[in-house]
């Protein structure tokens, strides 16, 4: 990679619960990270609202804190439509995957953009679905304009991004979703390679359909949203919601790093792991060299 990374510490917890992804970022700087990737040494730190969560739903949008996760949205999409990210890579530290909201809102005010979405969930509920009301476990219904306008439509840009260019990488939570009720991805235009596809057809093969995709779209770029949980719970079991199976660090690692050589990424966020569950600091460790492998 020829840019300079910027690294944004943006560990918003108001879509999830206060349970320890806050401390995110400096899980990974303390594994080295800033020294691992060709970084700019200065990371930029979005302000949370982290002190004012509320674990009571909203009675009108039936979501935990949409007030609050629309003013810190509105705080980290100004950041991320900066002009500096027209030289420099972004890559955002959560938090939980709500932060997607506001980055995805920022990158609709500098053009079209399409969405590699690696989770193990499809994170597609509707909120009168959702067990929790937590939005982490909606987001990728909201950026693609399903849901509270206070969400969907920050800015008068709903939908941050469209269907067809959102790319869904390693669900795994395919009965889980139809036991709730949830919309299901497969019945949209979302390209959607879930870990059973991933393992019948072969890694190398999804790779290169999704470098196809990527090639043809007419657009100004892709964003890469990664929620550890995409990784194996036998390899990362450091998360908040755990479903058995997955990808291997490894395979994540391939992954980003043929992404990344299209020359067509825009940018990246890491979400969801939880440093109190890895007291070791063995899996920040091998999330950090998992970055690492992808910037060289």
């Amino acid at each position: 990679m020829n840019q300079p990374i910027q690294i944004m510490s943006a560990p918003s917890i108001l879509g999830l619960k206060p349970t320890g992804v806050e401390h995110l970022p400096q899980s990974l700087y303390d594994t080295g990270l800033l020294d691992k990737i060709p970084s700019v040494k200065t990371v930029i730190n979005i302000p949370t609202l982290n002190s004012e969560y509320n674990s009571r739903r909203d009675p009108v949008t039936k979501c935990l804190n949409p007030v609050l996760i629309r003013d810190f949205s509105i705080n980290l999409m100004k950041e991320v439509a900066s002009e500096k990210y027209t030289v420099a890579f972004p890559l955002v530290l959560g938090g939980d995957c709500s932060i997607l909201i506001g980055i995805m809102a920022g990158l609709k005010t500098k053009g079209r953009y399409g969405l590699i979405f690696l989770d193990a969930h499809a994170d597609f509920y509707q909120p009168e679905k959702s067990t929790t009301g937590e939005v982490a476990d909606m987001d990728l219904a909201i950026v693609t304009g399903r849901g509270p306008r206070i969400l969907t439509d920050i800015g008068h840009l709903h939908p941050y991004v469209e269907d067809k260019h959102v790319i869904h990488i390693g669900q795994r939570d395919a009965r889980e979703t139809r036991q709730f009720g949830s919309q299901d991805i497969k019945k949209t235009d979302i390209k959607s390679f879930d870990l059973a596809t991933i393992q019948s057809a072969g890694l190398q093969n999804v790779l290169a359909d999704m470098v196809d995709y990527i090639d043809q779209a007419n657009l100004d770029g892709f964003w890469v949203h990664f929620d550890t949980d995409v990784i194996s719970d036998q390899e990362n079991p450091a998360v908040d919601y755990r479903l058995p199976g997955g990808l291997t660090f490894d395979e994540v690692g391939q992954i980003f790093r043929r992404l990344i050589q299209t020359g067509r990424i825009r940018g990246m966020d890491v979400t969801i792991f939880n440093p109190a569950l890895d007291p070791a600091g063995e899996i920040a460790t091998k999330i950090s060299d998992c970055l690492a492998y992808s910037f060289h």
